[in-house]
């Protein structure tokens, strides 16, 4: 496409035969365009064979048979995609507000039957994976940030025995993490409760690591104060009550009979189940294609580069935030026979829905 500047005309052309393949699935002969057309654009059909013709001569379509019509590569999926994305930059023209009206009903309950009592960033993207899936028939997936997981919410300590404090900490992605911690000196049960106060009125929605660099800095520049008045609090710190989870991020993926139920063979089929039984694979796959610092919705068509048995896939991907804070990624995998622009929109809807599903409910 680099080195090919496609005409209006062999764009209106290809355009149609992405829109007929996509419908249809099979190879698109030039009455099929002619047909699709209706004479609306004054394009004979010796005119749509010489765009066919041209079209096929720069890569952007494939004759599988000689007698068959055509079928879009790769490289034409790339440029239709790239063509939708410059005309939702007009700002006129909302990704959310061009959702057909039948998709954002189909949306709006999942939404309300997957969503409610969604309290978490985990929760949500959990449900999201499954929303996904349902509207995309792909493969839906949903990762979240090691970040996310290691913001403080409320952290509380309880005396087990002497030198012993079990420490239970939830984050504000809804986890619990707790351990047992082994102390050099008893702490009673006023020390925890100093020390837990202390924590949770000055670093809640504080990322762990942040609050322990901070503790180490304020316990340094007024050392005296807080010997006298939050020893126990040093000591729990130093034995790890904000150490976090070290796991890898939480992965969710729905949709795996949606694959097994397409067009793919059986040989490519199998290699392709194999990949994605690695969940790592997956979130690999995701970090090298979308970037959490960008706003907008990812497609890469093509998936064999990181993954050769998913050539025929199609990667639709966004960055899901709360706030200001990135919660990590909502993403659809699905075979190139998709409706694109669909597709695209309603990612980029699902990825912003964060805000009005964790602070309520769905209007």
């Amino acid at each position: 496409m680099q080195e090919y500047r496609v005409s209006p005309r062999e764009r209106l052309v290809l355009t149609a035969i992405i829109d007929i393949y996509i419908a249809t699935g099979e190879p698109v002969s030039s009455q099929a365009v002619a047909r699709y057309f209706e004479n609306k654009e004054g394009l004979s059909s010796a005119t749509i064979r010489n765009v066919m013709a041209v079209l096929d001569e720069t890569g952007l379509l494939d004759q599988p048979h000689t007698s068959a019509g055509r079928l879009p590569t790769p490289l034409a999926f790339r440029y239709h995609v790239a063509q939708l994305q410059q005309s939702a930059r007009n700002p006129s023209a909302a990704p959310a507000s061009q959702l057909s009206e039948q998709r954002r009903e189909q949306i709006q309950e999942q939404i309300e039957d997957s969503f409610t009592g969604v309290s978490s960033p985990l929760q949500y993207l959990e449900r999201t994976s499954h929303v996904l899936a349902l509207i995309s028939n792909g493969l839906g997936v949903a990762v979240a940030n090691n970040t996310v997981q290691q913001v403080l919410e409320h952290i509380h300590f309880s005396r087990l025995s002497t030198g012993r404090v079990l420490a239970v900490l939830v984050t504000r992605a809804g986890t619990v993490q707790d351990r047992v911690l082994t102390l050099d000196r008893d702490l009673s049960y006023d020390d925890l409760e100093i020390a837990a106060r202390y924590l949770n009125e000055n670093f809640r929605g504080w990322q762990l690591d942040r609050i322990r660099a901070e503790m180490a800095r304020r316990i340094d520049a007024e050392r005296a104060e807080y010997q006298n008045r939050l020893r126990s609090l040093e000591e729990l710190c130093r034995q790890g009550a904000l150490a976090g989870d070290a796991g890898g991020p939480m992965i969710y993926v729905e949709g795996m009979a949606n694959l097994l139920a397409g067009e793919l063979d059986r040989e490519r089929l199998r290699q392709m189940l194999i990949a994605l039984e690695t969940k790592q694979r997956l979130v690999e796959l995701l970090n090298a294609y979308v970037d959490a610092r960008q706003h907008g919705v990812r497609v890469v068509v093509g998936l064999d580069e990181a993954m050769p048995a998913m050539q025929d896939l199609v990667l639709v991907g966004a960055p899901a935030r709360f706030g200001t804070e990135s919660m990590g990624t909502v993403a659809v995998i699905a075979p190139t026979r998709m409706q694109y622009q669909e597709m695209m929109q309603a990612v980029s809807y699902i990825a912003r829905l964060s805000e009005r599903v964790l602070e309520g409910p769905p209007q």
